[in-house]
C-alpha cells in the first residue's frame, strides 16, 4: 500500500511540474505574439510547439493580411511575422535629426529674361537673414527686394525667363541646384510668377524614380512707374519645397535631411 501510494504521489507530482501537451496546445492559441515568442525559448520541445504554422497563420493573417495572401511555401509563419513586425516598427521610429541646419545654407538667385538676357533679379542670401514661414515649413521670402526691370512684352502679354536657385554650403563646401529652368511670366501689377521642377532623388537611386518633391519659386511684381508703362518693380522673391503628394510645403528638417544627401559627405 505504501508503495502504491508512493508510486500515485510521485505521479501526482509529475503531473502538476509539467502540463500534458495538449493543455500546452490549447492554452498556446491564446497566447500574444511576444508571449508566443519568449514560451518557444523555454526549451526545443516548447520551440516546436510554439512555432508551428497553426499559430502563427491566424496572427499574420490579422496583423499583416496582404502578405500573408502572398506568403512562399519555404517561408514559416512566424518568420513571415518577425520580418513583417520589424519593419513595421522601422516605418514608426522617428527619423534621425538632420545634420545640417538653416544657418549653414546661402541660397543664390538669378532670374533674367531669356530674350534680352537682361537681370531681372540676383541675389545671394543666407537663410538664416531670410524671412521664414512661421508654419515652420521650408518656405522663404526675399521682401523689399526694390529690382526694376523694364519688359520687352507689351500690356500683360507672357515673357520667356529663366530662373537658377542653388542652395549653397557656407564656404562654398558644397552646391546644389535646386532649380535651372525656363518658363514663362506676366509682367503686370501686382502680377505673381510661379514656377516649379521637380527635384532629383537622393542617393544611388534610379534617375527613373521620382523624388515626390519640387522645388517651387514665385515672383511678386508691384506697380508699374509712371513714367513707363513697361518699368515694374520686383517686390519678393518666394522659394521652397512642396511635396507632391498633397501639394503643400515641406518641414524644414525634412528639407534638411534631402538636401544634405547632396551637400554632405556619407558619413
Amino acid at each position: 500500500m505504501t508503495s502504491q501510494y508512493s508510486t500515485d504521489h510521485s505521479s501526482s507530482s509529475s503531473s502538476s511540474c509539467s502540463p500534458p501537451w495538449e493543455v500546452l496546445v490549447l492554452v498556446s492559441e491564446y497566447l500574444e505574439p511576444k508571449t508566443l515568442a519568449m514560451a518557444s525559448c523555454v526549451c526545443k520541445s516548447w520551440s516546436v510547439s510554439m512555432s508551428s504554422n497553426h499559430l502563427w497563420k491566424p496572427i499574420c493573417t490579422s496583423h499583416f493580411p496582404s502578405l500573408s495572401n502572398h506568403l512562399p511555401l519555404s517561408l514559416p509563419y512566424r518568420r513571415l511575422y518577425a520580418v513583417a513586425h520589424a519593419a513595421s516598427l522601422r516605418r514608426r521610429q522617428a527619423p534621425p535629426k538632420p545634420r545640417l541646419a538653416l544657418s549653414d545654407l546661402i541660397f543664390t538667385l538669378n532670374i533674367t529674361s531669356s530674350c534680352s538676357n537682361n537681370v531681372i533679379v540676383s541675389a545671394v542670401k543666407p537663410v538664416e537673414e531670410l524671412s521664414a514661414d512661421p508654419g515652420g515649413v521650408f518656405k522663404f521670402d526675399i521682401v523689399a527686394v526694390d529690382y526694376d526691370y523694364e519688359h520687352a512684352a507689351e500690356g500683360s502679354a507672357a515673357e520667356e525667363v529663366k530662373v537658377a536657385w542653388n542652395v549653397v554650403l557656407k564656404g562654398w563646401r558644397g552646391i546644389f541646384t535646386m532649380m535651372d529652368c525656363d518658363g514663362k511670366m506676366s509682367f503686370s501689377p501686382c502680377a505673381e510668377g510661379w514656377l516649379s521642377a521637380e527635384l532629383p532623388p537622393p542617393g544611388c537611386y534610379a534617375g527613373t524614380a521620382g523624388s515626390g518633391i519640387v522645388a517651387d519659386f514665385k515672383l511678386l511684381f508691384g506697380g508699374r512707374r509712371e513714367s513707363n508703362d513697361r518699368i515694374v518693380r520686383v517686390e519678393k522673391v518666394s522659394v521652397g519645397i512642396l511635396s507632391v503628394v498633397n501639394w503643400r510645403y515641406v518641414t524644414v528638417e525634412d528639407a534638411l535631411r534631402y538636401v544634405q544627401h547632396f551637400l554632405l559627405p556619407i558619413i
